[in-house]
């Protein structure tokens, strides 16, 4: 027994980044708990937060609402990304994989939403 939301790919996807972004944000100076921290931690959890709470919605038109919060969410982990590596909190590397996979997330959530609004 499972949650439709847990077989996404997206879904799956977005947990996944969440830990990674929660592993890498440890390594971020005790200044910033309150500050970039905990934004790019509570960005990154609302991915799949969104994907969750969306996909329990019948109509399509909510639906893709929840998927387009999960996109800015996206959107707004990679700027975090940014000013990580700006401080030098964050490797290239560590940069460079976390984008990625943001980048990819965000094509992946995209399709996603595109294809329940065709199918109305």
């Amino acid at each position: 027994m499972s949650f439709k939301f847990e077989n996404l790919l997206i879904w799956q996807k977005a947990m996944d980044l969440a830990e990674s972004i929660q592993s890498l944000s440890k390594n971020f100076t005790k200044a910033e708990v309150y500050n970039l921290t905990s934004q790019i931690n509570r960005a990154a959890d609302s991915i799949a937060l969104n994907i969750a709470e969306g996909s329990i919605l019948q109509s399509n038109p909510e639906q893709s609402k929840f998927l387009g919060y999960a996109i800015r969410s996206i959107a707004e982990v990679v700027t975090c990304l940014h000013k990580a590596k700006r401080r030098a909190y964050i490797s290239e590397n560590d940069f460079k994989k976390n984008y990625q996979d943001c980048f990819d997330l965000m094509n992946m959530t995209i399709g996603y939403r595109s294809k329940i609004k065709t199918t109305n």
